[in-house]
């Protein structure tokens, strides 16, 4: 029993995961592949978007593929990973020290602390056309345009990219969009090699009059999702709508002061930094894309974390020193009155006059 508990704990563990709108399927279905963590970027300046996505994968898995929708023709090339460490030092929370005057747990006597915790254009009415298709890196690209959803997913098949069986329902709304894809099919150098860790970021390119993330292809996924988005435009961004998932929250909202660098070059003319977190229990019910809009205002947003600090003097407790004091000043108070008590003359007795003689 406990052998079958633990199989079916590393199943669920490496078994395929979607995110960001882009399905990811195993090609060989007796391999596994997870994406543990995803982080996409958002680059808008009101004609012009990109997006630099980087995936970290899990498993045995020595190919796998994805199609990401793009609303207009689109460039791909390899982007740099530097630009998710300046972004994670961006929006890092700031620390800051709360005093407070009484102790409490974690402060003595209350010290309760565990030990270490801490190609050519395609032709005018095809079904199916071809872009181009290039190797970047560990990536076979291939930028398409179709008509038809049962077109596109007959040439996705027949090119290798194995995708989910829902795939031609779920990219109906696009076709009929006249959206184009990026089919990216995820290939190790070596032939025997699986993917593990963090790929090589991927730079998409195309032209906008919108804000768009595409997420719609996210509710293929059978486990909860998260997405996690770097937003960079000339204002403060949010989502139009929850698109069926809890509202997002921003954790993190200002202007970047000349980062330098990878963010430097792809944050020129988008200045302002927006950070994006959303969860969706149930994915089945994302019911679009993410339409991002300039915010009411461009108030920042900066998480904050409260390293609490007991007050002290000269490293005593400040509360230690208080009640010690009072309480040497009231038996100081309380040892005068005793002594001022004692020091009191008492007055003698009143004579004693003798009671008159019997008779």
């Amino acid at each position: 029993m406990v052998l079958a508990l633990l199989g079916i704990q590393l199943t669920w563990l490496i078994s395929p995961a979607w995110a960001c709108g882009c399905g990811a399927m195993v090609v060989d279905p007796a391999q596994r592949i997870a994406v543990s963590n995803e982080q996409s970027v958002l680059r808008w300046d009101g004609r012009q978007e990109q997006i630099v996505m980087r995936l970290t994968v899990s498993g045995d898995a020595r190919n796998a593929a994805w199609i990401m929708p793009v609303p207009h023709r689109a460039t791909v090339r390899l982007g740099d990973p530097a630009v998710f460490h300046q972004l994670a030092r961006a929006v890092a929370p700031v620390h800051r020290t709360r005093s407070h005057f009484w102790p409490r747990n974690g402060d003595w006597p209350f010290d309760e602390r565990a030990d270490g915790a801490a190609a050519a254009a395609p032709r005018p009415g095809a079904a199916m056309g071809v872009v181009g298709r290039q190797r970047l890196g560990p990536f076979d690209v291939a930028r398409l345009t179709a008509t038809d959803p049962a077109a596109l997913d007959t040439w996705l098949r027949a090119n290798g990219f194995t995708l989910p069986a829902r795939l031609k329902t779920a990219l109906a709304p696009y076709v009929a969009e006249h959206w184009e894809y990026v089919a990216i099919r995820l290939a190790p150098d070596t032939a025997d090699t699986a993917l593990r860790g963090a790929l090589d970021p991927l730079h998409l390119t195309f032209a906008a009059d919108r804000a768009v993330y595409p997420m719609r292809l996210s509710r293929l996924a059978t486990t909860p999702q998260s997405l996690g988005l770097y937003v960079l435009a000339a204002h403060r961004m949010e989502p139009a709508t929850a698109i069926g998932g809890p509202p997002p929250r921003t954790v993190y909202a200002g202007r970047l002061a000349d980062p330098g660098g990878a963010l430097g070059t792809l944050a020129h003319g988008t200045p302002y930094l927006t950070a994006l977190t959303q969860q969706f229990p149930q994915p089945a019910r994302i019911s679009g894309d993410h339409e991002l809009r300039r915010a009411a205002s461009d108030t920042p947003v900066q998480q904050v974390i409260h390293d609490d600090e007991l007050d002290r003097v000269a490293g005593i407790p400040a509360w230690l020193l208080t009640v010690g004091g009072l309480a040497v000043l009231l038996a100081a108070a309380l040892t005068v009155l005793a002594v001022r008590r004692a020091r009191r003359p008492v007055a003698p007795p009143p004579p004693v006059t003798p009671p008159p003689p019997l008779a």
